[in-house]
């Protein structure tokens, strides 16, 4: 299993929404996650509107690219991309880049 970390920025003025919006993931979207291989899946927002995405997962190039196949990630991503700065490809799920772990203790 792979540990994949990634860093999006939510826009400063949209941070509680953002919030909300998490505490109310619409059930597909989940079930989607789930059969594509996000397991272990945490999201960490700071004040200032870094967020600190976690998952673990077998493959995460090809768990992006079966979240990308998925009608409701299409509407998820539409409706957060208004949340992010500068995403690029406009989804956050494009965006993510994940980070280079450099130490691990298990």
């Amino acid at each position: 299993m792979k540990r994949v970390c990634f860093l999006l920025q939510v826009k400063a003025d949209r941070l509680e929404e953002y919030r909300e919006r998490h505490r109310a993931v619409w059930p597909e979207m989940l079930a989607a996650l789930s059969r594509h291989g996000w397991r272990n899946y945490s999201l960490f927002l700071r004040d200032d509107g870094l967020l600190v995405g976690y998952c673990e997962t077998p493959d995460f190039e090809a768990a992006v690219r079966g979240m990308q196949s998925e009608e409701v990630n299409g509407r998820w991503q539409r409706e957060m991309a208004e949340f992010f700065e500068s995403l690029g490809s406009g989804a956050a799920d494009t965006s993510m880049q994940p980070l280079e772990e450099v130490f691990h203790l298990d």
